[in-house]
C-alpha cells in the first residue's frame, strides 16, 4: 500500500481545521472519543491517528467553527513531535485520516474533519484479529434497530401537540411557562437538570457517540442506547 500523501503543502507553521458536517455519518456514526472508536478504529488507524482525532473532535467542539492547529504543538503534546518532516509519524498520522476518508482538503493549508464517525464496513472488519471481529457481532447484535424517519417523524409530532396545547392555555390564564428543564416539565427536563449540575464533560460523556457511559462522570438517564454501526463511508480500499 503507497505511504497517504499530505493535503497540503509545506513547509507550514499551522493548518486550519474545520467540521466536515454529513448529515447521513452524523447520524449514526460514533464520536472520535468513545469506546467503539477506540475498540475497533484504533486497529486500522494506528494510535497516532486515533489520538490526534480525538484532540481534533474535542477542539472542533470548543470552537465549531473551526481553529487554527498549530502543527509543532500539537505534535509534541501527542509525544511525537515534528522529525523527519513530512514522513515523520505526526505528519503521517494526519495524512492517514484523509487515507481512510475521515478528513479531506479545504482549501490551501486546510482540511476538514469529520466530527462522527461511521462503523467499519465488512471489509475492514476482516482486518482485524479474530477476538476483535467477534466482539463487533456481539456489539452489533447488542445494539437496539434504530427508529425508521416515519417513526421519528410520527414521535416527534406526537411531543409536539401536547406542548403547543399547554404554551396556548397557559398564554390565556396569563402564568408563566416553566423553567427548561426543571423536574417534572417534559422527558427531559430531569435528565437536562442533571446533566447542568455536573458540567459539559459530564455531558459529552453521557452523551457520547456509542450511548455507553465513559465513566464516573456519566449522567444517569441520558444516552443509554447504542446506535447500529453505520456500514459505509469510511475507505474500503484503506
Amino acid at each position: 500500500m503507497s505511504r497517504p500523501s499530505l493535503p497540503f503543502d509545506l513547509p507550514l507553521d499551522r493548518i486550519r481545521v474545520t467540521p466536515w458536517h454529513d448529515p447521513v455519518v452524523e447520524a449514526v456514526g460514533y464520536d472520535p472519543r468513545s469506546p467503539y472508536v477506540e475498540r475497533f478504529w484504533l486497529a486500522l488507524l494506528g494510535p497516532s491517528t486515533t489520538l490526534l482525532l480525538r484532540r481534533v473532535a474535542a477542539a472542533l467542539e470548543v470552537s465549531p467553527d473551526g481553529f487554527d492547529l498549530d502543527l509543532d504543538e500539537t505534535a509534541r503534546a501527542i509525544g511525537l513531535g515534528m522529525r523527519a518532516g513530512a514522513n515523520g509519524p505526526f505528519l503521517r498520522a494526519i495524512a492517514r485520516t484523509g487515507q481512510f476518508h475521515l478528513s479531506r482538503p479545504d482549501g490551501p493549508g486546510a482540511i476538514a474533519v469529520r466530527t462522527r464517525i461511521s462503523g467499519l464496513t465488512h471489509h475492514q472488519l476482516e482486518r482485524l484479529p479474530p477476538s476483535l471481529q467477534a466482539e463487533h457481532d456481539e456489539w452489533v447484535r447488542a445494539a437496539p434497530e434504530e427508529p425508521t424517519a416515519e417513526e421519528r417523524r410520527t414521535r416527534s409530532s406526537t411531543r409536539a401537540e401536547p406542548a403547543r396545547a399547554g404554551r396556548g392555555a397557559r398564554g390565556r390564564r396569563g402564568a408563566a411557562p416553566p423553567l427548561e428543564g426543571a423536574p417534572g416539565h417534559g422527558p427531559r427536563g430531569p435528565a437536562l437538570g442533571a446533566a447542568r449540575t455536573s458540567g459539559p464533560d459530564a455531558l459529552v460523556a453521557a452523551a457520547d457517540g456509542d450511548g455507553r457511559p465513559l465513566g464516573p462522570q456519566a449522567v444517569a438517564g441520558i444516552g443509554t442506547r447504542r446506535p447500529r454501526p453505520a456500514t459505509g463511508s469510511a475507505d474500503d480500499a484503506a
